[in-house]
């Protein structure tokens, strides 16, 4: 199917603004993302009803199945995230029904005294779940909510949390699923530019100590846990938390729950999968005729499978658990399978959504236009803070870090090693960073969807929540981009980072 190019065009980035701003004066996601996909459809097809009914039915159908010779072939990742989102919405609903939430939160509370504690435990959850983003979000709210809605802690406020311990974390792990992606990127570079003084290693570990964005917004989040730095919409959502009584389980809990009913699940899941991403990895390196080692195993892995085998490995142990505490019927137990499914429905609605809108975006090539708008001509002290910029312009629009590394970082590379070959890692970096912030603004990131999901909580009230605290570490990074272009000293960036922006919460606070 042949469709216009809008790759040298402005047109291209007027699909994915307008869903997302019609999302955020509006509210309504699905409807906002359905104007997008469609405008953006009609776009590309020259507004030809037919081939735009057609060009819609090949890209949705894309995302779970494509047509090959002598048959059909499964979209995996997009399957294995949905399966994985069911399977966790009915480990949750059982751990609920088995009363083992509400046995935990009981437990916590004796331990964590008041919501400052329940705030930091959530936040904290983020050392033990750092190998992929989604299965942070996802198990941490299932794991911290119990507690943060004991305590009267705002499912925005856990939603943000969650979000913004996600891919910070992940994308500065090397032993991660976001880790293992960027060290394939960044070998590929070194070896096409002939670089030899960087291991992709090495490089990987000097660009996550220059990844401004990701270390500040860690510190801001133990800053919001800590000090109740609430600003804007954040504000309002935890005066109301704190005024409401506590938080009805969708379905009834049991009294007898037991605080292990909970945690066995939960180590199952996470043992499970990491092991799962062990495996997957070690079969492609023996596929390639390597020998195992961990870094290799994650940047081989496959996660789907892998969260899919640890969210039933745990559906697997809750159901032994609560057969021999003998404190669920067998109707109650069925139930509790309807209810769970039933919960994931919405966010699975608009993922689904946000996944079509994504590849509109592809193929309206608007990341390729956003990359045409650095010159050559550019002073290189400026590079660093205009890769950050347009990283998280490209995110934003996009609402996919994974791809703006893919567009940008070799654009960023080739552009730093002809004009300052000395920048090469601070605008590799530049490049990580902005990507990440860009997937915490937009509504239509996966990562933001699912910690939205995770933290149970309206998925408009997390954005809007979001946006402050991410919007101030932004201006804090841009700056401190600034100085490493003019001095290329790291530690004068991450200093002058940190003083902006600690003045600006400062002067937040004060007004």
């Amino acid at each position: 199917m042949e469709l216009i190019d809008f790759s040298s065009s402005i047109w291209s980035v007027l699909p994915p603004l307008l869903a997302l701003g019609l999302a955020i004066i509006t509210r309504k996601v699905l409807l906002s993302l359905s104007v997008g996909i469609i405008v953006g459809a009609l776009m590309l097809t020259g507004a030809d009803f037919s081939l735009t009914l057609s060009y819609l039915f090949e890209r949705v159908s894309s995302l779970i199945y494509t047509v090959e010779e002598g048959g059909f072939a499964f979209n995996e990742s997009n399957v294995h995230i949905i399966l994985f989102l069911l399977l966790l919405g009915i480990l949750t609903a059982l751990l609920s029904v088995s009363g083992s939430n509400q046995a935990f939160a009981e437990w916590a509370q004796k331990r964590i005294k008041d919501r400052r504690g329940a705030k930091l435990m959530a936040a904290c959850l983020v050392f033990v779940t750092f190998i992929d983003d989604y299965f942070h979000s996802l198990a941490v709210g299932a794991i911290a909510r119990p507690v943060t809605d004991k305590f009267h802690v705002s499912r925005a406020k856990l939603a943000y949390i969650l979000d913004s311990t996600a891919a910070p974390m992940c994308v500065m792990m090397p032993v991660s699923s976001w880790g293992a992606y960027i060290m394939t990127l960044i070998a590929g570079l070194l070896a096409e530019h002939a670089i030899t003084g960087y291991t992709p290693f090495s490089a990987f570990i000097t660009m996550s100590a220059m990844n401004f964005y990701a270390i500040f917004s860690m510190i801001m989040v133990f800053i919001v846990a800590y000090f109740s730095f609430d600003i804007g919409p954040m504000a309002r959502h935890e005066k109301l938390a704190i005024g409401q009584s506590d938080t009805a389980d969708e379905i009834q809990a049991q009294s007898s729950g037991k605080v292990r009913n909970l945690v066995l699940p939960i180590l199952t899941l996470i043992l499970a999968t990491v092991a799962m991403m062990m495996k997957t990895g070690n079969d492609a390196l023996v596929a390639d005729g390597k020998t195992f080692s961990v870094l290799g195993a994650f940047e081989n892995t496959t996660v789907g499978i892998s969260l899919v085998v640890g969210g039933v490995s745990a559906l697997i142990v809750s159901t032994l658990l609560i057969v021999a505490n003998r404190n669920v019927t067998l109707n109650e137990y069925g139930k509790a399978w309807i209810v769970g499914i039933k919960s994931m429905l919405g966010a699975i609605a608009i993922l689904f959504f946000a996944w079509t809108i994504n590849k509109i975006v592809g193929d309206m090539q608007t990341g390729k236009y956003l990359s045409t708008l650095i010159s050559d001509n550019l002073n290189p002290a400026f590079l660093p803070a205009i890769l950050f910029i347009l990283g998280a312009a490209m995110a934003f629009s996009t609402g996919t870090s994974w791809g703006t590394f893919g567009i940008m970082l070799p654009i960023a590379a080739a552009i730093a090693v002809n004009a300052s070959p000395e920048l090469l890692l601070p605008c590799l970096s530049a490049v990580m960073a902005g990507a990440v912030c860009g997937d915490h603004c937009s509504p239509v990131s996966d990562t933001t969807i699912l910690s939205s999901t995770g933290a149970k909580c309206n998925h408009i009230d997390h954005v809007t929540t979001q946006l402050p605290y991410a919007l101030l570490v932004a201006l804090a990074t841009t700056i401190g981009y600034f100085v490493i272009g003019f001095t290329q000293s790291g530690w004068l960036g991450f200093i002058t980072t940190g003083a902006v922006l600690f003045i600006a919460i400062f002067v937040s606070k004060k007004r």
